[in-house]
C-alpha cells in the first residue's frame, strides 16, 4: 500500500466536534494479502474524500502483512451509513475485498 494515511486535515481538525469512531480489523485469507492491499490502495482516497468521514486511516501489520487495521472517524451515524451505501464502498469493500478475508471485526465508539 502506498499511502495509508494521506489526508490534508490535522488531527485537531478531524476530531473537533466529536463523532463516531469505527475501528476494524481484517485478516486476509492465505495468499490474498497483497490483493487486499491493492484494493485498499484504490479505496482509501475515495474514503478520505467522503464528506462525512472526518478521518480515515488504514494500517498494515508489520509482522503479519495479512492483517489490516482501520481507524475511521465519521461525523455521525448517518455519515457512516452513507459511507457504507456509497458506490466506492460497494465496489471495493463489499464487491472485491470481503470475499478475500478470513476474518473481519468491527467496533463503534463515541469519541470523548
Amino acid at each position: 500500500m502506498n499511502q495509508y494515511a494521506a489526508n490534508n486535515k490535522t488531527i485537531g481538525e478531524a476530531v473537533g466536534g466529536g463523532g463516531l469512531l469505527v475501528v476494524a480489523q481484517w485478516e486476509a485469507k492465505e495468499g490474498q494479502a497483497d490483493k487486499v492491499a491493492a484494493i485498499l490502495d484504490s479505496f482509501l482516497p475515495e474514503a478520505q474524500k467522503d464528506p462525512g468521514a472526518k478521518l480515515f486511516l488504514i494500517g498494515r501489520n508489520k509482522d503479519n502483512p495479512a492483517q489490516f487495521l482501520f481507524y475511521e472517524l465519521f461525523r455521525d451515524e448517518a455519515a457512516l451509513k452513507a459511507h457504507q451505501e456509497s458506490g466506492y464502498f460497494k465496489t471495493y469493500i463489499a464487491g472485491q475485498a470481503l470475499p478475500l478475508l478470513a476474518k473481519r471485526e468491527r467496533a463503534q465508539y463515541a469519541l470523548l
